[in-house]
């Protein structure tokens, strides 16, 4: 996912400042990492030098002035092609739990790496009851639901490999000494 485009999809509607942005952001991805205000000042250049966003008004406050940022017409032409898109599925396997799982056969032996497992598939059960109660509150908004069936859908991915992993640990030994 790239800053740029989802910073351009929320401008789609109206237009904002940064801080409006970042808060925008936070609240809809609640289960991504935040977006830190650099970022979004750093992108917000970016989007302008290519003539994506541009700064429309300024709003005076207590503080600094916020430069008030709309999305032209060639940013809209970019969201849509960015949307449009497909995303391409990851060829490579660049998954944590699979290169430490390695590693830990490879430093130590299977019942390292076995242990490793089993710990990471508590946090994962850990992890998915809490992604099932923020997604079954009476109060859960529809971008809370998706961001929770998105995370819980690739926690049972990783808590079905962890599974397969520790069933074949003794097998994987025996590979990584070769």
């Amino acid at each position: 996912m790239s800053t740029g485009h989802v910073l351009l999809g929320l401008l789609a509607t109206d237009a904002r400042h940064g801080y409006d942005l970042k808060r925008s952001h936070d609240e809809l991805f609640p289960s991504s990492r935040p977006v830190a205000f650099g970022q979004i000042y750093a992108t917000l250049a970016r989007l302008q030098k290519k003539g994506h966003v541009e700064a429309v008004d300024v709003e005076k406050t207590d503080g600094p002035e916020r430069t008030i940022y709309g999305l032209t017409q060639d940013g809209r032409d970019e969201l849509a092609q960015w949307l449009e898109s497909v995303e391409e599925p990851a060829p490579f396997v660049s998954n944590p739990l699979a290169l430490k799982a390695t590693m830990a056969l490879l430093a130590a032996d299977a019942d390292v790496a076995a242990s490793y497992l089993s710990r990471q598939r508590t946090a994962h059960v850990k992890r998915m009851r809490h992604y099932t109660a923020v997604k079954t509150k009476a109060d859960a908004s529809l971008s809370d639901v998706l961001a929770a069936d998105f995370v819980l859908a690739h926690l049972d991915a990783d808590l079905r490999w962890l599974e397969t992993a520790i069933d074949r640990i003794a097998s994987l030994e025996q590979e990584v000494a070769r």
